[in-house]
């Protein structure tokens, strides 16, 4: 069964992504990026309104959470 990835706004994705223990590293314009130990990327995330489903998608790919551990997320 496909979980259904749930649509939020660019601080909320940031709450969540801080919440499964990535830290905010510094803000480029209206991008929030966030780093992690272990992880050699860095999440930019758009402090949009509603994220797009394509963002979403490919910043759980990165940081590596499911999207029922996502959804899960406060």
């Amino acid at each position: 069964m496909s979980h259904i990835l749930k649509l939020c706004s660019g601080a909320e994705a940031v709450k969540k992504f801080e919440n499964a223990g990535w830290i905010i590293d510094r803000q480029v314009g209206s991008h929030i990026m966030l780093v992690k130990k272990g992880f050699r990327y860095t999440l930019s995330i758009p402090q949009h309104k509603e994220l797009g489903i394509g963002i979403l998608k490919k910043l759980l790919k990165l940081a590596e959470i499911s999207i029922e551990e996502f959804n899960s997320l406060k």
